[in-house]
């Protein structure tokens, strides 16, 4: 549609124009994203009777917690129904985590879903993100001081959030990587180093800014580029024996497939490792040891993998026992990762799904569609707007608010259709 054209002559400046179904994948995108953060955690009953919830939506409330008392991490139902009026810091996921609300933590406040709850749930971890504190420099996020743009991300073994440049290595860039590992984890989980050569999307190796620590062995590595050019799909080769040698040279991408994600393809690296951990586990029982063989680098630096990286890792009896003493036991269950998390509540919230609003426009003349698409529009505004408010307090929106913009809502909507006039020549 053309612009009017003003008195001077000059054509007005073009409005931009969205359709309706515009508006409605906009809608099912923000949808989409807000299923897969909840996971499809209950808006209604209090997770406590499920046990420790391998991963749900978690917040923590600093009204009733604040800094200086004991944290605590309360389900997506009793933020709702037992901290509506609270500030709350939203923790995203945790793994294997209870619902606190409520218990010895909560002086005065007992939970309205599930008052019965034992005095503390021994099980739980806690860190500084249940004060809105994160990463190394323990500081809030978003950071009202911090004027440097800079992404989170999670580390997959403390679940703590951190700065990219905190993380002692330039993050790849976004998509380039599934999982991060940060310093600490690696320190504390130094195993991971030998797998690292092989298996992260950053190059490890002593060709560096002197941040490597403790290097032993004298053999180089050798970059295969694969043939896209993408650094996640650059083959590492190290010192492996004569068997393990043909399976990194030789390789091909195979299809592989994240638990509750459509099939992907893996990179060159994986498949060679893959082959290459075959022959280890026939010839040595266990995958780590073959790559012992040469000692592996170690850097005071994050570590960023790959999708399906955590297939590779060694399931022998000794590798398990020593999971079980890091207490990475996690780190062999395929369906932990944020990445199956995410999927699950996306796959949950499809299955249910129905379109209304489009079915609803399908049946419409040309009239009717476009008094639809103002109403729409007018709802949207005024309830993002009303929304607002409550995101400015750090409030969290109730059953009772959503009911109380509706009934507003329609009052000034009937008010305005009774204020017209209508006239017939």
């Amino acid at each position: 549609m053309a612009g009017a054209e003003d008195s001077s002559g000059r054509q007005s400046e073009l409005e931009p124009v969205v359709s309706l179904v515009d508006v409605l994948e906009e809608d099912e995108e923000l949808e989409n994203e807000a299923c897969a953060v909840l996971g499809g955690s209950d808006s209604e009953k209090c997770s406590y009777s499920q046990g420790s919830v391998k991963r749900q939506a978690l917040y923590a409330c600093s009204t009733c917690t604040p800094q200086g008392e004991e944290p605590a991490g309360i389900c997506l139902a009793c933020s709702y129904e037992c901290h509506g009026s609270h500030k709350l810091f939203e923790l995203y996921t945790k793994r294997n985590f209870r619902c606190d609300c409520g218990n010895s933590k909560f002086k005065n406040l007992e939970c309205k879903l599930f008052p019965d709850k034992a005095k503390v749930n021994s099980g739980n971890k806690y860190n500084d993100n249940f004060f809105g504190l994160y990463c190394v420099c323990k500081r809030p996020y978003p950071d009202p001081e911090d004027e440097v743009p800079d992404e989170m991300i999670q580390c997959v073994i403390c679940e703590d959030w951190f700065h990219g440049r905190h993380l002692g290595v330039t993050p790849p860039e976004s998509g380039g990587f599934q999982e991060m590992v940060c310093q600490a984890c690696m320190k504390r989980c130094s195993f991971l180093w030998a797998y690292a050569e092989q298996l992260a999307v950053t190059k490890v190796s002593t060709e560096d800014d002197g941040s490597v620590l403790n290097v032993d062995g004298k053999g180089d590595l050798e970059v295969i580029q694969a043939e896209n050019g993408d650094h996640q799909n650059n083959v590492l080769k190290a010192d492996v024996p004569e068997s393990g040698k043909d399976a990194v040279t030789d390789v091909k991408a195979e299809q592989t497939s994240e638990p509750g994600t459509s099939s992907r393809s893996e990179s060159d690296l994986q498949k060679a490792f893959k082959n290459q951990s075959l022959n280890a586990e026939s010839q040595f029982g266990c995958r780590l040891q073959l790559l012992k063989t040469k000692p592996p680098v170690t850097k005071n630096t994050a570590t960023y993998w790959p999708l399906n990286w955590r297939r590779r890792l060694c399931t022998c009896k000794d590798c398990l026992k020593m999971y079980g003493d890091l207490d990475v036991q996690f780190l062999t269950d395929e369906y932990d990762t944020v990445l199956a998390y995410e999927n699950k509540g996306k796959t949950d919230q499809a299955t249910d799904r129905r379109d209304p609003l489009m079915e609803t426009l399908n049946s419409m003349n040309r009239v009717q569609q476009v008094e639809l698409i103002c109403e729409y529009n007018d709802l949207k505004t005024e309830l993002k707007d009303y929304l607002k408010r409550f995101a400015d307090e750090g409030t969290v929106v109730k059953r009772e608010d959503i009911q109380q913009f509706f009934e507003e809502f329609q009052s000034k909507k009937r008010r305005r259709v009774d204020g017209m006039q209508y006239y017939c020549s």
